[in-house]
Formats: structure tokens, C-alpha cells, sequence
């Protein structure tokens, strides 16, 4: 029987990650078949509640309102819409609703009740519902928690040392204040991060160091293909191979034995047959729909008829973790505290983040 380690060292995890790709696969698919049932695979739709104009520098993100993307935002949508997108999600086989808000940090005010309202609606339908709004602080997660929130997504995205040339404007230790406020409350935690950015493999084992010290560990890590979109710091970085993924996935799944991996953005680059080994490696999370956030995704009948020739059926709600109570917004023991905490802004130069801003910049004035 695997045990869960919090002591993974980046040469332990950098062996692993390096072994013969039929070893690799047959120890991860045995540790799989150990803590999870290897024919389901839990299915969420991602929906953005408001999208563009975030503050951040992120090198891969479309939505950084410093780059020129021709990312068509929005304002926060109405609880109503949410609701809607949230039954066609749940009849087209999605068990879990993640919304996602191009937040830097939740500012406690009318946004965040809405939000509030939107957890509630949603898991008064019997389904999960996942957010992924900035940072949080602790009394935000406690609130989020009282409306009914099953899981929070705040990704590390790579090793603390790669991560100075991803992201200026925010620091790591943020990321991982973030996680412990939500551990404070009984909210599960997503976080995983992306590869294919320029980082080497070292990042890569970096980063699951870091996922694996956190006590207890994810109970969701998503495991992203970078999607370079013209515009982005990013665009010029090549796709990332299907047997990275693959490598990824497996190394993961041997070192988070009870995560949930999610095989997450970049699946529309992917073969079914590279899925398949990624699910056999140990993936048994997706998102399904035409969108990820703003980035292309394999449509949800393309991935039921994957299913159905792979022999996978979605994982049912609730099956990791019972559902957790909505408390009425009367009811709440928790109130807006109107909280202005000192998230960091380290603020060193990136000069690939710099040149995108700039030509994002000529761009605007050229038009």
C-alpha cells in the first residue's frame, strides 16, 4: 500500500519522473487502481463570471489587462446566467461547477455577494461548486465555506524559483497564504500549475515539491498544457509533448497518491489515444466544454464518445467528500469585514513580460 509522503526531495521526485516511460506507467496505474476507481473520471465545467481586464502580469494569461489579446470581456455575471450554464453543465454530465473571476484578490462588496449567491444557487443543485477568484483571506474562505463552497483553486503554477520569470506582480508566499487560509475552513483545496512555459523539468519536480509539503496535500491538482495565445509574453513557446503530459500525470499520481489529477488545459491538442495514457497514468479529472476560461477545450460530446470507446463513466458528485451545507446569507456567522490586506507586489522585471506590454501598447496606438 502507498503511503502519502510530505518529504519528497526534487531528485526523488526527478528519478521518478525520469524512469523508463513502461515502469513510469505500470507504478503510477498501480498506485491509481489503489485509492480510486481507474474507470471513472470526474467532469467540471469551468465558466468564467467575469473575464479580462485582471490587473497581474502573468506571462500566459490572455485575460492580463496589459496585453493585447483580443480577449472580449466581461462583467460579472448575474446569478441567473450562472445557474443556467450551471444546468447544462449537469445534464451534459459535469459534476462540479468552477467559476472563475479575473480577480487579482476578492474585495469583500456587492461582487463578492453576488458570488456568495452563485455558490448557494449552485449547490443547491446537487453539485460541486469550485471557485478561483485571486487570493482570499481567511474570513472570505470561511464565507465562501458557509454558502456551500466544495473546493478552491489557487494554483502554484510552477517551482517558487521559475516562478520570478512568470509573475511580477504578486509574490509565491501569497499563493501559499492563500491555500492555508482555505485549509482553515472545510473547503477543499485545487492546485496544480502549468508546464510548457520555459521552464526545465527541475521546475517541474519543483513544483510537485512544493504541492507535496502542503499537509494535507491537494485533494485536486490540475495539470495544464500551456496555451500560448498571440499576445502573451508566451506566444512563441512550442507545444508541449504528449509524453510530458504523460510523464507529468504519472509522476503526480506516484507522488499525490490520494489527489485527484486533473488533466486539464490543452486537451484539444491532445489524441484521444494520449488522453487515454494519461488516464491510465492516473488522471481521473477533466473539464469539459468549448472553453477554458477564454482558451479552446474539446467539446463535451467529442470527450462522451472518448468515454464511452475508453469504457469511463463521470464520477458522481459527493463521492470524495459529502456535501457541504448551504448557510443563508441571514443565517451567516461570518460578515464583510471590508479588509484591506497587504498582498505582496514584488514588482522586478520580466523582459519578456515588459516587450508583450509595450507591443501590446503600439498595437493600441497604431489603431
Amino acid at each position: 500500500m502507498s503511503v502519502t509522503r510530505h518529504d519528497w526531495t526534487k531528485q526523488e521526485i526527478l528519478d521518478i519522473y525520469n524512469k523508463p516511460l513502461m515502469d513510469l506507467l505500470y507504478e503510477a496505474a498501480s498506485i491509481h487502481r489503489e485509492h480510486h476507481n481507474p474507470n471513472t473520471v470526474q467532469v467540471s465545467t469551468l465558466l468564467s463570471i467575469k473575464t479580462g481586464g485582471c490587473p497581474e502580469d502573468c506571462g500566459y494569461c490572455p485575460q492580463a489587462a496589459r496585453y493585447h489579446t483580443d480577449i472580449e470581456g466581461n462583467d460579472l455575471m448575474s446569478v441567473q446566467q450562472v445557474k443556467a450554464q450551471a444546468l447544462r453543465a449537469r445534464a451534459s454530465g459535469s459534476s462540479r461547477v468552477c467559476m472563475g473571476a479575473a480577480w487579482r484578490n476578492v474585495k469583500d462588496g456587492p461582487e463578492f455577494e453576488n458570488v456568495l449567491e452563485m455558490v448557494r444557487t449552485i449547490n443547491k443543485l446537487d453539485m460541486e461548486v469550485c471557485c478561483t477568484l485571486g487570493m482570499i483571506t481567511e474570513n472570505q474562505a470561511q464565507r465562501l465555506a458557509e454558502a456551500g463552497l466544495y473546493a478552491y483553486n489557487h494554483n502554484l503554477d510552477t517551482s517558487e524559483e521559475y516562478y520570478k520569470e512568470v509573475i511580477s506582480t504578486r509574490g509565491y508566499e501569497d499563493r501559499l497564504q492563500t491555500i492555508d487560509n482555505v485549509r482553515k475552513t472545510n473547503v477543499t483545496v485545487c492546485s496544480g500549475g502549468i508546464i510548457g512555459m520555459g521552464e526545465k523539468v527541475e521546475d517541474r519536480a519543483g513544483m510537485l515539491v512544493a504541492l507535496s509539503k502542503l499537509n494535507p496535500q491537494p485533494e485536486s491538482v490540475p495539470i495544464n498544457a500551456l496555451v500560448a495565445v498571440e499576445g502573451t509574453p508566451m506566444e512563441e513557446e512550442k507545444p508541449v509533448a504528449i509524453w510530458d503530459m504523460i510523464r507529468m500525470v504519472a509522476t503526480t499520481r506516484i507522488i499525490m497518491p490520494r489527489t485527484q489529477v486533473r488533466l486539464s488545459a490543452g486537451r484539444t491538442d491532445m489524441s484521444r489515444e494520449g488522453q487515454a495514457m494519461c488516464f491510465f497514468a492516473g488522471a481521473n479529472s477533466i473539464f469539459a466544454g468549448d472553453k477554458l476560461l477564454t482558451t479552446p477545450n474539446p467539446d463535451v460530446n467529442e470527450d462522451m464518445e472518448m468515454f464511452s470507446l475508453l469504457g469511463l463513466e463521470p464520477q458522481k458528485p459527493f463521492v470524495k467528500k459529502a456535501q457541504p451545507e448551504t448557510v443563508e446569507a441571514e443565517d451567516s456567522k461570518f460578515e464583510a469585514l471590508g479588509e484591506k490586506p497587504k498582498w505582496s507586489r514584488p514588482e522586478h522585471s520580466i523582459e519578456r513580460n515588459e516587450a508583450a506590454k509595450h507591443k501590446s501598447k503600439k498595437v493600441i496606438a497604431d489603431k
